[in-house]
């Protein structure tokens, strides 16, 4: 069953940049109640894209230099990648999934 998967400095490259198919990153805190309200719909789209698109999660507490990278002023924020560069973004909470499927379909 397809999950969202954790990103760190380290892996950030290889997992999100380098990655064969769409990626949409949810950048977020444990300490932002926003980021736990769109936490479930992050696991749905990671669930419903499973083999068609990566959905990650980078903790900003964790991975600061991540987010400065991307200009990350306010969580959550929802980076959309194809072919490593940031095609779409969606600051706060999005309106439902079908926001997230819908630029994900785009890019696919």
């Amino acid at each position: 069953m397809g999950k969202a998967i954790e990103i760190e400095s380290d892996s950030f490259e290889a997992k999100v940049l380098n990655a064969e198919q769409p990626v949409l990153v949810d950048f977020w805190a444990e300490w932002c109640a926003p980021c736990r309200m769109v936490a479930p719909m992050i696991e749905q789209v990671a669930r419903d894209y499973e083999g068609r698109a990566v959905v990650a999660k980078v903790d900003v507490d964790s991975n600061q230099e991540i987010a400065q990278r991307y200009g990350i002023r306010a969580i959550p924020t929802l980076l959309f990648f194809h072919k490593g560069e940031v095609v779409d973004r969606v600051v706060g909470m999005p309106a439902g999934s079908k926001v997230l499927s819908d630029k994900l379909d785009g890019l696919l």
